[in-house]
């Protein structure tokens, strides 16, 4: 595993070293399935069902069952409240945020020369990832130090301290600021040359340092789609959906490290490091579906989501200080002094991985008068290709070194990720105008390391409204998500990171109107 970092932390240079990490790759594929109030409640689980705008964002044929047009708004709100366990050490904070689900329009059109077959078309939009967040954690370590990540990268890099100080050196967010504010330095051994971080002293006195991460996250990914659906004879119903995904992530990220024993002679104090960091881009994709009902009250469904190709741009920015004793002094310094007086900027492509969802859906009493339907229970099996996703450049010219990163960190996605499969159930009881419903989803882990325990686990329910054409949905969805956090990266030793707890209360409600 080492190994595959040692790909990562060597390959940087000045104009993408700040941008893409294994992280990345499932930033905008590892979220639960989002949509109106009426699918938040089910679970999700509509990939058989239809007669949902949400049908759009997850298997278009669903939209065949339209035969009117339909207008739906979905506003929602977040409640975040996380918990992370850093060194035995465990830390709690919370965040809440505003949010939306599907929204738009439907517009259904039956076959006058035969009832039986219709066709739908949809213009929607809907937010498919709240990044709005914050994490916190803090713990005593005897083992590694952040500093360590700066070390390793100058060491190996076999550069002078002259040419990583530079005003176009290549570590502009790492080594070239350590090493200006003396939090890394060289130093003979034994006769030999070293390159050791500051905070080290103190680890190879048997001490501990105190160390604090805090990241704040906002910003969304948001879906603009346009679908259209075919319904022959009632019973095939084929779909396809255009998407046009648009990014917005920004993160701040500061990062302390301070000595904890009360030796002034070991000649570190403490550092904070802060990173600024946003990408934005869009990208496209393409949704493919197609549903069967063998008999009035049974319908399978099947659809295909290609890979996102998504074009993003990242800028970033970070300080770092640093604070010595014997004798007392501090360091300070801005990427931007190595880097024109700019943020750094990076343009490359990212594809997301590839989904697949079956679905099977019981509805009781399915009759052509829906009023008469009693209810009925959904399910979804979703497969998720997390280590399909691929980074490149997106530089009119593109260098030998960059395109080495790229091929490197593709390598790690691959190694580090898997596929995995997702399940979502649910079902609703209509009480002529009041439907009650019921969901629970599971995402499994995208980690291929088993030690990393990440998933996501959502219950919820909800009731809706119908009556003349006019309906409105409420619904709570309580999300469980486990996670793993990783400050810092090393080559040369294992990487000690946080396990991540955060429950989310979304409510979300859904107003439309049949015309």
């Amino acid at each position: 595993m080492h190994e595959k970092y040692l790909l990562l932390s060597f390959l940087f240079i000045s104009t993408f070293s700040f941008a893409q990490v294994p992280e990345d790759a499932i930033r905008y594929s590892f979220y639960p399935q989002t949509g109106t109030a009426r699918n938040m409640a089910i679970g999700g689980a509509m990939g058989s069902l239809g007669g949902d705008i949400n049908a759009t964002f997850v298997n278009p044929a669903g939209l065949g069952f339209y035969k009117t047009n339909e207008f739906v708004i979905t506003p929602g709100f977040f409640l975040n409240n996380n918990r992370a366990k850093y060194r035995d050490t465990d830390s709690k904070n919370s965040r809440n945020s505003l949010g939306f689900g599907t929204s738009g329009w439907v517009f259904g059109h039956s076959d006058r020369n035969n009832p039986q077959s219709s066709s739908a078309f949809s213009l929607a939009i809907t937010q498919t990832a709240n990044f709005n967040n914050e994490i916190r954690y803090t713990g005593l370590n005897n083992f590694s130090s952040f500093s360590e990540m700066f070390a390793e990268e100058f060491a190996k890099s076999g550069l002078s301290i002259d040419e990583a100080l530079s005003s176009n050196s290549p570590f502009p967010y790492t080594s070239a600021p350590a090493l200006y504010t003396y939090l890394i330095d060289t130093v003979s051994v034994g006769g030999n040359i070293q390159v050791k971080g500051a905070p080290e002293y103190i680890l190879d006195a048997g001490q501990a340092l105190r160390q604090e991460m805090i990241k704040k996250t906002k910003g969304a990914m948001s879906e603009i789609a346009v679908g259209f659906a075919h319904n022959s004879k009632d019973k095939w119903f084929i779909g396809g959906t255009i998407g046009i995904p648009l990014v917005s992530y920004s993160s701040n990220t500061v990062f302390k490290e301070s000595d904890t024993s009360a030796n002034t002679s070991n000649y570190f104090k403490r550092f904070e490091y802060t990173d600024d960091f946003t990408t934005k881009g869009m990208g496209v994709n393409l949704k493919l579906g197609i549903i069967y009902r063998p008999q009035d009250y049974i319908r399978l469904g099947l659809a295909i989501h290609t890979p996102t190709w998504m074009f993003l741009t990242d800028t970033r920015t970070s300080f770092l200080t640093t604070e010595v004793e014997n004798p007392i002094d501090n360091f300070s310094v801005s990427s931007q002094r190595f880097t024109n007086d700019q943020p750094g900027k990076a343009n490359y492509i990212q594809s997301t991985p590839f989904k697949a969802i079956i679905s099977g859906s019981y509805v009781f009493r399915e009759i052509s008068d829906v009023t008469k339907q009693k209810g009925f229970i959904s399910a979804d099996i979703e497969y998720v290709h997390h280590k399909g996703s691929r980074f490149s450049s997106d530089n009119e010219e593109v260098t030998a070194e960059e395109t080495a990163y790229y091929k490197a960190l593709n390598r790690v996605v691959k190694a580090d990720y898997k596929g995995n499969f997702n399940f979502r159930v649910g079902g609703e009881l209509k009480f002529n105008i009041i439907m009650a419903r019921l969901g629970f989803a599971y995402y499994g882990n995208p980690y291929k390391d088993a030690a990393y325990k990440a998933s996501r686990m959502l219950l919820s329910g909800g009731l809706g409204y119908r009556n003349k054409g006019f309906f409105i949905d409420l619904s709570y969805i309580h999300a469980m998500s486990k996670d793993v956090s990783f400050p810092y990266r090393l080559e040369d030793r294992a990487n000690t990171y946080a396990m991540l707890k955060q429950t989310r209360g979304n409510v979300v409600a859904t107003v439309g109107v049949k015309f």
